[in-house]
C-alpha cells in the first residue's frame, strides 16, 4: 500500500520521479529540506526496485594501502605520515606479498588499492605494486588509484594524465577506485584538500579512464564544512560526466569520519543524514545503476535501513580496511561472507555475489 504524500511540494518531486524527469539542484535542497524522511525514502526505494528489483550486491575483497606517506595536507585524514615520521611505512614487493598471503582466501576477487601521495619513490613503485599483484595473483581484479592519484602521479612523472592511465592499464589495472572526490567544488578543496587534484582535474582523470575503456566508481565524503547545495553540485557533476562517458558503474557516499574513536555523537553524521543521502542520491544520480551503503561509516545496522532507502550495495568483505579507521569509524575492520548475506537476508532482500564489474558470481535465496 503507498504512502499518500501530503507533503505538495515532495508530491510534485514524486511525479517528476515517476515521469522520468531529472530532479534540480533545488529539487535536491528541497528534499534534504523536507520533514519527511519517509517520503523521500519510498521514492528512492522505488527507483531502485525499477532498476534492481529486490537484489543487493556484495564482492569478497580485499583492501591493500602500499604507502601512507603522503605530501598532501588533507583537513580530515589520519592516515598520512610524512617521510621518517613515526609509523610512516612503504611495503616493498617482499613486504606486499606478504601482507596479501596472510589475509588471503579463495574468494577474494578484488584488491582495492590506495595510498599516500608519496614523491620519495617514483611512478614505477606504483607500476610496480600493480605488476607484482597480477604476477601473483592473476585472477584477481586491481582496483587502484583515485582520480587525485592519476594527476599526483602526473606531477611526479612527468606524463600526462593519459599516459600514465596508458602505463597503468599495460601493468595491470582493471578500474579507478571511487576516492579523491571528497566534495567537487573549490571552495570545499581549497579548504579541506587543497594539495590534491581540483574538481575538474578529478573529473578529468574519469573522464580519461573511460575514453580508454575502464568502467570507475565515484564517491563523496560528506559531513564536514560542505553545504547541501555542494553536495548536489557534486552529485550535478557526477551525472554530467555520467552523460558523457557512462563510465560509472556506482556512487558510494562516504560519511566523515572524525578525527578520533571515543569522538561523541556531535563529530559524526547522524543516521538521519545517513539515510537521507543515501536517498537523494538515488534519487539525483538518475544515470547510474548502483547507490552503495558503506557498512565501514555507518555500520551494519544503518546499512541495513540503507536498503529500503534506495542502496542497492553494501560493498564487500574488505579483510583490513585501514583510512577510515585512522579517522574513527568505530566498525570492525572486516566482515566475513555469510555476515554479509545475513545482513542481506535479514533486511528482506536477496544477497548477489558480484565481481567488480557487478557480473553475477553467486546469488544466495
Amino acid at each position: 500500500m503507498e504512502t499518500i504524500l501530503t507533503d505538495t511540494r515532495l508530491a510534485a518531486i514524486a511525479a517528476k520521479v515517476a515521469d522520468g524527469e531529472r530532479l534540480t539542484i533545488e529539487d535536491g535542497l528541497y528534499l534534504y529540506e523536507t520533514p519527511d524522511l519517509l517520503g523521500v525514502a519510498q521514492l528512492a526505494n522505488k527507483v531502485n526496485l525499477k532498476k534492481n528489483g529486490n537484489h543487493v550486491y556484495f564482492i569478497q575483497n580485499m583492501y591493500i594501502n602500499p604507502t601512507n606517506v603522503c605530501e598532501a595536507n588533507c583537513g580530515f585524514c589520519g592516515f598520512k605520515r610524512k617521510p621518517g615520521e613515526e609509523g610512516a611505512y612503504t611495503m616493498d614487493e617482499t613486504a606486499l606479498l606478504d601482507y596479501v598471503e596472510k589475509r588471503w582466501n579463495d574468494n577474494i576477487r578484488e584488491f582495492h588499492i590506495v595510498g599516500g601521495h608519496n614523491t620519495e619513490v617514483p611512478f614505477d613503485y606504483y607500476l610496480d605494486t600493480i605488476r607484482t599483484l597480477k604476477k601473483h595473483y592473476p585472477q584477481v581484479t586491481v582496483k587502484a588509484y583515485t582520480g587525485a592519484e592519476i594527476e599526483f602521479f602526473s606531477r611526479l612523472s612527468g606524463l600526462s594524465m593519459k599516459e600514465v592511465l596508458q602505463e597503468l592499464i599495460k601493468a595491470g589495472l582493471d578500474t579507478l577506485p571511487g576516492g579523491g572526490a571528497e566534495i567537487l567544488t573549490e571552495r570545499y578543496r581549497a579548504k579541506m584538500s587543497p594539495d590534491k587534484a581540483s574538481t575538474d582535474q578529478w573529473l578529468e582523470a574519469h573522464e580519461i579512464a573511460h575514453g580508454l575503456g575502464l568502467k570507475t566508481h565515484a564517491t563523496m565524503l560528506y559531513g564536514s564544512i560542505e553545504s547541501k547545495e555542494e553536495r548536489l553540485i557534486h552529485m550535478d557533476r557526477l551525472r554530467q560526466l555520467q552523460d558523457r562517458t557512462n563510465g560509472f558503474m556506482v556512487f558510494i557516499p562516504l560519511a566523515m569520519q572524525p578525527r578520533k574513536v571515543e569522538a561523541g555523537i556531535k563529530r559524526r553524521t547522524s543516521a538521519y543524514d545517513d539515510m537521507r543521502t543515501l536517498a537523494i542520491s538515488r534519487l539525483m544520480l538518475d544515470n547510474f545503476d548502483h547507490i552503495k551503503a558503506y557498512w565501514i561509516n555507518i555500520g551494519v545496522q544503518l546499512t541495513q535501513m540503507a536498503l529500503a532507502f534506495g542502496s542497492s550495495d553494501i560493498h564487500g568483505t574488505l579483510i583490513e580496511e585501514r583510512i577510515s579507521h585512522s579517522v574513527g569509524a568505530l566498525t570492525s575492520q572486516g566482515i566475513t561472507r555469510d555476515e554479509l548475506i545475513h545482513l542481506i537476508k535479514s533486511a528482506g532482500k536477496i544477497p548477489v555475489e558480484r565481481d567488480t564489474f557487478y557480473n553475477v558470481v553467486k546469488v544466495y535465496q
